[in-house]
């Protein structure tokens, strides 16, 4: 498996172990927010969001999403398009109890919108040292390029 596949599949799995981004339109930095990602295994390239009507997101558009993962071990950025999810069926699919938390009126909540980030590109870190590269870095040796090898620039 080659390094950028690996570190996508790890940024895939640290995702989905926590949903956890911090997500903005590219036209408005002010709209950054944490948003929880709904993921689903077997999409091809995109994630979903739920989030209210008067929220800067729901307008859509080119967005910037960042992640730590739980560990601080894998990071990313990934960029994408957001628009708004019409299916039924995929509101159902993603649809949990922490998601109607927010939503007390439920599914039919006329303040809900489901968007969907249909995801471009992404650059992943993987900073988990191990014991050799930390005594390394400890020894003050360079460690650029080392590091090449736990940093991708990827399609998702």
């Amino acid at each position: 498996m080659t390094s950028t596949q690996q570190l996508k599949n790890d940024f895939w799995k640290s995702l989905a172990e926590s949903p956890f981004v911090f997500l903005e339109l590219d036209s408005d930095p002010h709209s950054a927010v944490p948003m929880t990602a709904q993921l689903d295994k077997d999409a091809d390239s995109a994630i979903w969001f739920f989030t209210s009507r008067d929220h800067p997101l729901a307008q859509g558009g080119q967005a910037t999403a960042t992640f730590a993962a739980k560990g601080h071990d894998i990071f990313a950025r990934f960029s994408g398009v957001l628009t708004q999810e019409t299916s039924r069926q995929r509101l159902d699919k993603q649809w949990s109890r922490s998601v109607e938390a927010w939503f007390p009126g439920g599914k039919s909540d006329p303040n809900l919108v489901m968007l969907r980030m249909d995801l471009g590109t992404a650059e992943i870190w993987n900073s988990e040292l191990g014991f050799m590269d930390t005594a390394r870095m400890l020894l003050g040796f360079d460690m650029r390029e080392n590091s090449r090898k736990d940093h991708t620039h990827a399609l998702l």
